[in-house]
């Protein structure tokens, strides 16, 4: 599923719009929205709006959360120019072309995978419980015991070693 919005005539040059797109569409669009928030140029501000506004009726149109959704196609387009001129020298009039953008946002809903159920088999009940042995169990950690006592006594050196060290302190 997919949710559309067309932003038609924003008063912002493409080129400066533009600039945010490959950050953006990285981004989930409401991690974009976190980062649009600190920037402070008006092309932000715009994108922020409108992506925004593209996020709320993608909510409406397609019944999810904002988090599980995902920027299918984020583009900026040129749009209109307004042409104004400024007084030049010798007479001449210089032109001044205001530009216009259209943003085309499509956001679409991330499929989360269903694991399918499987059948569970039914169990055979149980006919008569056998009763536990009791385990003697000081006896056994009295062996346990001994068996760490055992391995914490530290190995006799061998008379061959003692022997060489008496050489060279004899020396």
């Amino acid at each position: 599923m997919e949710a559309k919005a067309y932003f038609i005539n924003l008063r912002v040059s493409p080129k400066k719009a533009r600039f945010y797109l490959p950050a953006i569409k990285k981004m989930k669009p409401a991690e974009s929205l976190e980062f649009l928030m600190y920037e402070s140029t008006d092309a932000a501000v715009i994108l922020y709006k409108a992506i925004k506004s593209a996020i709320s009726s993608a909510k409406q149109i397609l019944k999810v959360e904002d988090n599980l959704l995902n920027f299918k196609l984020l583009s900026v387009e040129q749009g209109q120019k307004l042409k104004r001129y400024r007084p030049g020298s010798r007479g001449n009039a210089k032109p001044i072309n205001r530009r216009m953008s259209h943003i085309k946002i499509i956001l679409e809903a991330i499929k989360t995978p269903v694991k399918p159920v499987k059948s569970v088999k039914s169990v055979k009940s149980v006919k008569s419980v056998k009763p536990v042995k009791s385990v003697k169990s000081v006896e056994s950690v009295e062996s346990v015991k001994s068996v760490e006592s055992v391995k914490s006594v530290k190995p006799v050196k061998s008379v061959k070693s003692e022997k060489k060290v008496k050489k060279l302190f004899n020396k």
